[in-house]
C-alpha cells in the first residue's frame, strides 16, 4: 500500500475514506482526541500518515517545528506498550526521522519525546511522541519551580 503525505492541508483523513471496508473505527476509543484525529472525525493538518502512523502540527507549537506523532491504534502511553507494540514504534521512530530530514531539521538537530503520565505534561492519554526543532534547544527542558 502506498504512503499517504498531507503537508500543510486541513482536511478529513483521506485514508480512512480509503479504508472503510476494514476495521479502522473499532481501533477508535469514542473520547480519544488523537483517535478522532487518525479517523478523520477532527481535522487537523496532517503532515504524515499510512496505515499505523498519524503525524499532525501540533496546535499549540513550542518550536518553529512541532509535530506529534502517534500510532492510528489506540495507546494509552508509553506506560501501557507491549512487546507487540515494537513494530509500531518502530514506525514511529522512522516516520519521526523521514519528517525531520523532509521539514529541514534533519542535520540540525531535533528533539524527540513522549511525556508519560500527568506529571509529566501529558495531556492527552493516547501515546504520542512531540518532534521539535527549527531553534536551539535548552537542558533541561523546563526551569525548576
Amino acid at each position: 500500500m502506498p504512503l499517504v503525505a498531507r503537508y500543510g492541508t486541513m482536511r478529513e483523513n483521506s485514508w480512512l475514506e480509503e479504508h472503510r471496508g476494514g476495521n479502522v473505527l473499532d481501533m477508535v476509543v469514542e473520547n480519544c482526541l488523537f483517535c478522532k484525529i487518525a479517523a478523520g472525525v477532527i481535522p487537523s493538518k496532517i503532515v504524515y500518515q499510512d496505515q499505523d502512523v498519524v503525524a499532525f502540527e501540533d496546535i499549540n507549537p513550542q518550536a518553529p517545528q512541532h509535530v506529534l506523532f502517534i500510532p492510528r491504534r489506540h495507546i494509552a502511553s508509553m506506560a501501557n506498550m507491549t512487546i507487540e507494540d515494537g513494530p509500531v514504534l518502530a514506525a514511529i521512530f522512522m516516520t519521526a526521522a523521514k519528517v525531520a530530514r523532509d521539514l529541514g531539521i534533519g542535520e540540525s538537530g531535533y528533539r524527540f519525546v513522549a511525556n508519560v503520565g500527568p506529571d509529566s505534561g501529558q495531556s492527552v492519554f493516547h501515546l504520542h511522541f512531540h518532534l521539535l526543532g527549527g531553534r536551539p534547544m535548552g537542558w533541561p527542558p523546563f526551569p525548576k519551580k
